[in-house]
């Protein structure tokens, strides 16, 4: 079956709706802007000779050197590297958070690199989710009502985001959790929620950036659990950016980057095997 995207998406410049997202000041239920099918087999994601190029004379640093990337629906890719490598540079332009200084970035077939501001956000509201290592959780705000907001910056009612935040909290094994503050919980908890906050939009992304960086080895292997989970049955297409070759390892794919290109880029032959 084909996806589709409005027609407005292909235009460099709209106003209307882009990239399958709807204006976030239309009311639900409105009817949908005409549509394009994307040809069958198109990579979700897409770079070509991306490059991302930081200050100028002396000071000017090329953190990307031309990238070119295809990731697929469904996949589960592990990007590594040494610090100062390009890689956290690649993955604040695939989650719409920077541009690249030339180049393009393809989703879903339509030029991200085209897009307005506003129209990145939509996007990046609609279609990602992120995951971060420091959790990024309001301390004084509830598990229930940390996952609600990303609801609430899309206008969504009281009630429906009250629904979607259990059953987010419910797929991360956090029944009954729900009005527990951060301080409340473990580590592994914490992150537990910050997944159940970037899954609630239901993504077809999710950008996760050393999602296990500051939990310990058991608490870790079960976080990277829950990705392969969310991934395998969900259908949640998974990019993580991770230092550690065990965590790498849950990965059906390694890119690993290095001086601002991609050194290498290879499917797993040893995935670690799915929990009993």
């Amino acid at each position: 079956m084909s996806t589709v995207i409005p027609r407005q998406a292909l235009a460099p410049e709209p106003a209307a709706p882009v990239a399958g997202i709807a204006d976030d000041s239309a009311p639900r239920g409105a009817a949908p802007a005409p549509a394009l099918p994307v040809v069958s087999g198109t990579p979700l994601i897409r770079l070509r000779g991306v490059t991302k190029l930081y200050g100028s004379g002396q000071a000017e640093l090329m953190a990307l050197k031309g990238i070119d990337l295809d990731v697929s629906a469904g996949e589960f890719v592990a990007i590594m590297g040494p610090s100062g490598s390009g890689k956290s540079t690649a993955m604040n332009i695939l989650g719409c958070l920077d541009t690249p200084s030339a180049g393009q970035y393809l989703f879903h077939g339509a030029h991200v690199e085209a897009l307005s501001r506003d129209q990145r956000a939509r996007l990046r509201r609609r279609y990602l989710g992120f995951v971060f290592q420091g959790f990024n959780l309001l301390a004084r705000t509830s598990a229930q009502e940390n996952v609600e907001l990303p609801l609430l910056y899309r206008g969504e009612s009281a009630a429906l985001r009250h629904a979607a935040a259990a059953k987010a909290l419910q797929s991360v094994g956090l029944g009954g959790w729900e009005h527990h503050t951060p301080a409340e919980l473990s580590g592994g908890q914490q992150q537990r929620v910050a997944i159940a906050r970037a899954i609630v939009t239901e993504p077809a992304v999710l950008l996760a950036d050393e999602p296990t960086g500051n939990l310990d080895t058991q608490r870790s292997q079960e976080i990277m659990e829950l990705l392969r989970g969310l991934n395998t049955n969900h259908g949640i297409t998974v990019l993580m950016v991770t230092h550690e070759p065990d965590m790498a390892a849950y990965a059906q794919r390694q890119v690993h980057f290095l001086d601002g290109l991609v050194h290498s880029d290879a499917p797993n032959p040893h995935p670690i095997p799915a929990a009993e």
